[in-house]
């Protein structure tokens, strides 16, 4: 049963941008109770973890407080506090023991120097946990398997880097919980996360909260997780809460114009939404994509004709008219993955991929967390070269590094990460970052270079604004799409796409897919789409891989797949999806 009283209240926060004083929070007040759990949602940008860290009493550079109070009332035998009040010893004694943080990004909360097991050891060391070091050991034990992890010594002593992104969020979550806090704020805890270990995770969570009488803020963008998780709904735009209410009602019958958007926007297995279609992109996209096909006539003029004659050819009478057969035999595919194997000692991560990506074809790979998914994304890019068998394109095998490869072929195939941070320097500009790739390719001069640089921030909806600010001053969310605008740059016929989605609300998620679909309208783009979230399936692709511990379980076209997956594993993704 929900405690009456709240531990944690905000009242009328406030905080503003030091430099023009605007408001970026204005007068939100909220309260989190014991054993409850409250999502925060809204577009990216909106404020969400700005007011997720003013529970910690902390404001990032660059912002002020300019008025309001956060306060943690008194639990068990701690006094109440008010997080910007406090003196910094007693601020610092609070985190971590009475109010932890999940961040969005797991590489933000891991040390790459330090083992994974020590990294949880050393929060409970900073804050006295137990009696003696036997307690703290045991404590480890218990937190890891709590979020469905070995306990064992020897998985403790792996480094982050040896672990998968949901492998990395999940020990994130394993030290927010170490101390037993009273309050949690989890900041899109399961981004990163295949459905059904995102389904032991909520559970966890849920478990958790309930069990120890924790209070949690969480933090996201995925509605249909927030319907199996929350107990209240805020949302917030513009820095502002415009809805606040029990779940059932504000999902089922939400109040504000706003909140009705977002749930519009939420992809469905079924596809009957047609997110990527219903979101239109504005003129300054449509004038990017132009400018593409300007930059790609004078870079690929061979691709441009064929499409010419392809589309003159196909508006004769009778063109459609086909010779007997000739309807069976798929085109050449424009990449090959044949017998590819990676294995790092005795860990066999991949075994035996055998793929094909068509021009213009959009395939979904789909798979849980360390499944192997990232790893064949990056080998197919060259971004990893101990890999075994061949990958090939238009018909010539591809050396297995990038450096090895021609300067057409690094510019035909383009990676997104999943993690925006591994793409954007922190010290350089969006607009410099951007510039990299063309200056690289040395086709355009200086100023053409700038000005592509600006169209391609229009097209993923930053705007030309955007072009001298530093992924620092950017929510997650936006950081994505510079992402994604750093490998639109250069025009590539083959896009890899690493959970690029995973940050985003859901209405930027619709127009980044939608921008994906007029790509690939406009010029055959072919996509391998690596996400966790089979909900997009209908909505992106047009073939599903399912990669299940380092094989192919299932491969083929999306509803051949959906409505009759061969493998056990499939079957479970699909009986997991979170729905609203």
């Amino acid at each position: 049963m929900i405690a009456e009283e709240p531990i944690l209240e905000v009242e009328g926060l406030t905080i503003s941008a030091t430099a023009t004083e605007l408001p970026v929070v204005s007068d939100v007040s909220l309260s989190l109770k014991a054993a409850e759990i409250l999502a925060l949602v809204g577009e990216s940008g909106s404020g969400k973890t700005t007011v997720g860290l003013a529970l910690l009493g902390h404001i990032r550079r660059g912002l002020e407080l300019t008025r309001g109070t956060v306060t943690l009332h008194a639990s068990h035998d701690s006094d109440p506090a008010e997080m910007f009040t406090v003196d910094d010893a007693s601020r610092q004694a609070l985190r971590g023991a009475r109010v932890s943080y999940v961040p969005q990004d797991p590489a933000l909360s891991l040390n790459p120097g330090i083992r994974v097991g020590q990294q949880i050891r050393e929060v409970l060391d900073v804050h006295g946990f137990g009696d003696s070091e036997a307690d703290r050991d045991e404590r480890v034990r218990s937190v890891l398997r709590e979020v469905g992890l070995p306990d064992t010594d020897a998985y403790q002593r792996r480094w982050p880097h040896q672990l998968s992104g949901g492998q990395q969020q999940r020990i994130g979550i394993a030290m927010a919980f170490a101390m037993y806090p009273d309050v949690i704020v989890l900041d899109e805890p399961t981004t990163g996360l295949d459905v059904t270990t995102q389904e032991q995770v909520l559970e966890t969570i849920r478990d958790m909260t309930v069990k120890n009488r924790v209070a949690g803020l969480y933090i996201t963008h995925d509605l249909a997780v927030v319907s199996e998780i929350a107990d209240r709904v805020a949302v917030m735009l513009h820095g502002e809460l415009v809805e606040v209410g029990e779940t059932a009602q504000v999902l089922g019958r939400p109040q504000h114009a706003y909140t009705r958007r977002l749930l519009a926007a939420v992809p469905d297995l079924a596809g009957k939404n047609q997110i990527g279609k219903r979101w239109k992109l504005d003129s300054r996209t449509a004038d990017f994509l132009t400018g593409e096909l300007d930059i790609l006539r004078h870079t690929n003029p061979e691709l441009v004709e064929t499409q010419r004659r392809s589309a003159e050819t196909s508006d004769e009478p009778g063109a459609e008219e086909q010779a007997p057969g000739a309807a069976d035999t798929p085109p050449e595919p424009i990449v090959s993955v044949r017998d590819l194997s990676v294995a790092y000692g005795k860990n066999r991560v991949l075994r035996g991929i055998d793929l094909d990506f068509r021009l213009g074809e959009s395939t979904l790979l789909l798979g849980q967390s360390g499944s192997g998914k990232t790893t064949l994304a990056r080998a197919i890019s060259g971004l990893l070269g101990n890999y075994e068998g061949s990958v090939s394109y238009r018909g010539a095998e591809l050396a297995r590094s990038t450096r090895d490869r021609t300067q057409e072929q690094r510019r035909a195939i383009q990676y997104v990460f999943q993690s925006p941070f591994s793409s954007l320097n922190p010290r350089r500009t969006l607009g410099q970052s951007l510039s990299v790739p063309l200056e690289m390719s040395g086709e355009l001069s200086a100023q053409q270079r700038r000005e592509r640089v600006r169209d391609a921030l229009d097209a993923v909806q930053l705007g030309r604004e955007f072009f001298n600010r530093r992924p620092g001053d950017l929510s997650g969310g936006e950081r994505q799409r510079a992402a994604i605008a750093r490998a639109l740059v250069n025009t590539p016929e083959v896009l890899v796409c690493d959970e690029i989605t995973s940050a985003l609300d859901v209405s930027v998620q619709a127009n980044i897919i939608s921008l994906l679909h007029t790509l690939q309208e406009e010029r055959e783009l072919t996509i391998l789409f690596v996400t966790h979230n089979i909900a997009l399936a209908r909505h992106i692709a047009t073939r599903i891989a399912v990669l299940n511990r380092g094989e192919i379980v299932d491969d083929g076209p999306v509803d051949d797949v959906l409505e009759h997956p061969r493998h056990d594993y499939t079957r479970e993704l699909l009986a997991n999806i979170p729905t609203l």
